[in-house]
C-alpha cells in the first residue's frame, strides 16, 4: 500500500508482470489503474459498515445505538482529519527529523502532475491516491471501538479517536509506507497487518486495560460470559469485512495488474477460509461445542494474518498463515479472559495477536529472499512500543481531564439511553421504551412527545 513509483503493466498486450515507467503506461492502462483503485477504495469503505454490524452483534442490545454512533463518527471525522493533516504526515516526502517524522503541510492539493501519468509513474492520480489511503485511516480507531465497547464515555472516545487517527496512525504509517526508517531498513508490510491492525490492536489493548472489565464480567474467581445480542448481524459484519478485504489487499497492489491483483486476492481468500475452519475445529475441541463467534473471528484472524504478505507468500504459505491465525485467535481470546482483560468483540486477539503473527510470518514464508525475520521483528517491536505508548498517553490525558468510564448506573441502564436518550430497537410505543426511561432527560424528542400524549 506504500506509495511507490513502481506500477506493473496491465492489459492483454502486457500479461507478464514487469516494471513499468510513466513513459510505458498507455492512457488505457492509466484509466484502468485508477478505476480499480477507486473501486478498491469503495470496498475498503464498506469495511466500516462491517465493523459497525459486527460490534453491534457481539454486544448487548442496550448499547447498539452507541456503537453505531461511534462508528459513524470515526469514519466521518477520520476522513476529514486525514485530509487536514494525516495524508501529509503519512506521506511527507522528505523527512525532516531523521526519517522518523515529516510533514508536507496542512490540507490536500495536487500539483501540476497530480492528475497525469507522471504522478506515481502512471499508477494513479493524486486524488485516487488520497481517496484510497483515506479509507484506511479510520480503521485503527474502529478496532479500538470494539474493545472498549459498553463502558467508555462517548465524548472521551471521540477525543481519543481524533488524536489516534489524526496523529498516531499517520506518523507511524510513514515509517514504512511513507519511506521512513523502517522502509529503509527493509521492513515489509504489504497492506497493514502491523501498520493498520496491530497499531489499532495496541490501542485496543491499552483502552481495555485502562477501562477495566464490564460490570459482572468477572465475579470472584468466575468469568461470566456476556453473549452478544444479534449473531446474524455479527455474521453479516464478518462477511462484509471479507468482501472489503478484496479492496484492502487487492487495491494495495497499487495498480490493476491482473497477475499480481488476482494472486493477492487468492491468497487472501485462502487464508480467510483456513482461519475460519481452524477456529471452528479448535473451539469445538476446546469447548466441546462449535462456537459461531469463534468461527467468525477465525475468518478475520486469517484475513489479518495474510495482510502483511498477501503478495509475497506461496499458496501453501497463505493457507498455513491463515490456519495458524485461526488457532491462535481462539487461545488468545481465552488467555485474555483468564487475565481479566475484557474485550467484548475479541478485537485484541484478532487484530493485535494475528497482526503480529502475520507480520512475522513474512519473515518465515515470503518467497522474497530480501525479507528477514529479524527485520520484521524489529518492526513489530517498534510499532508496539510507539502505538501502545501513544495510546497510554492519550487515554491518560483524557481520563485526567474528561474521565473515561460511564457511571455504574449508566452502564447498567445501557449507553443508548444514558448517552443518546434512545434505543436502537424501540420501533413501537408498546416496546417498553417509555417505561425504561427513568428520567425525561434520557428520552429522545419522539419518546417525550409520546409520553406527553399518553398522559393526556
Amino acid at each position: 500500500m506504500k506509495r511507490i513509483s513502481l506500477v506493473l503493466a496491465l492489459g492483454g498486450a502486457l500479461l507478464v508482470p514487469g516494471l513499468a515507467l510513466a513513459d510505458d503506461v498507455t492512457p488505457g492502462q492509466f484509466t484502468a489503474n485508477n478505476v480499480w483503485m477507486m473501486l478498491a477504495a469503495g470496498l475498503v469503505f464498506i469495511m466500516h459498515l462491517g465493523f459497525a454490524t459486527l460490534e453491534s452483534g457481539l454486544t448487548r442490545a442496550k448499547n447498539t445505538t452507541n456503537i453505531l454512533f461511534k462508528n459513524t463518527f470515526i469514519v466521518s471525522a477520520g476522513i476529514l482529519t486525514y485530509a487536514l493533516m494525516g495524508f501529509n504526515l503519512m506521506y511527507p516526502g522528505d523527512f525532516s527529523i531523521g526519517s522518523v517524522f515529516g510533514f508536507a503541510g496542512f490540507g490536500i492539493a495536487t500539483g501540476p502532475e497530480g492528475n497525469t501519468i507522471a504522478y506515481a509513474d502512471g499508477g494513479y492520480t493524486y486524488w485516487t491516491d488520497f481517496l484510497f489511503q483515506a479509507m484506511f485511516a479510520a480503521t485503527a480507531a474502529t478496532i479500538v471501538s470494539g474493545a472498549v465497547a459498553e463502558r467508555i464515555k462517548l465524548s472521551s472516545f471521540m477525543v481519543f479517536s481524533l488524536a489516534f487517527v489524526g496523529l498516531v496512525y499517520p506518523i507511524l504509517g510513514s515509517w514504512k509506507w511513507g519511506g521512513g526508517w523502517l522502509d529503509q531498513m527493509g521492513f515489509y508490510d504489504f497492506a497493514g497487518s502491523t501498520l493498520v491492525h496491530s497499531v489499532g490492536g495496541w490501542g485496543a489493548l491499552v483502552g481495555a486495560m485502562m477501562l477495566g472489565p464490564r460490570l459482572g464480567k468477572y465475579v470472584g474467581d468466575r468469568m461470566n460470559p456476556i453473549p452478544g445480542s444479534n449473531m446474524p448481524m455479527a455474521a453479516v459484519g464478518v462477511f462484509l469485512l471479507w468482501l472489503g478485504w478484496f479492496g484492502f489487499n487487492g487495491g494495495s497492489v497499487l495498480s490493476a495488474d491482473p497477475t499480481l491483483t488476482s494472486f493477492a486476492l487468492v491468497t487472501t481468500c485462502l487464508a480467510a477460509s483456513a482461519g475460519g475452519v481452524a477456529a471452528m475445529m479448535t473451539s469445538w475441541f476446546q469447548f466441546s461445542k462449535p462456537d459461531l463467534s469463534m468461527a467468525l473471528n477465525g475468518i478475520l484472524a486469517g484475513l489479518v494474518g495474510i495482510t502483511a504478505g498477501a503478495d509475497t507468500v506461496s499458496i501453501l504459505g497463505s493457507v498455513l498463515i491463515g490456519g495458524i491465525a485461526g488457532v491462535m485467535v481462539v487461545y488468545a481470546v481465552t488467555l485474555f479472559d483468564r487475565i481479566r482483560i475484557d474485550d467484548p468483540v475479541g478485537a485484541v486477539s484478532v487484530h493485535l495477536v494475528c497482526g503480529i503473527w502475520g507480520t512475522l510470518a513474512v519473515g518465515i514464508f515470503s518467497t522474497n529472499p530480501e525479507h528477514s525475520f529479524v527485520t520484521q521483528l524489529i518492526g513489530v517491536v517498534a510499532y508496539g512500543v510507539a502505538a501502545a505508548g501513544s495510546a497510554v498517553a492519550i487515554f491518560a490525558i483524557v481520563r485526567a481531564t474528561m474521565g473515561l468510564r460511564v457511571s455504574e448506573a449508566e452502564e447498567l441502564e445501557g449507553l443508548d439511553l444514558a448517552e443518546h436518550g434512545s434505543h436502537a430497537y424501540d420501533l413501537s410505543m408498546g416496546s417498553g421504551f417509555i417505561e425504561s426511561a427513568q428520567s425525561p432527560s434520557h428520552r429522545s424528542p419522539l419518546a417525550t412527545s409520546v409520553a406527553a400524549m399518553e398522559n393526556l
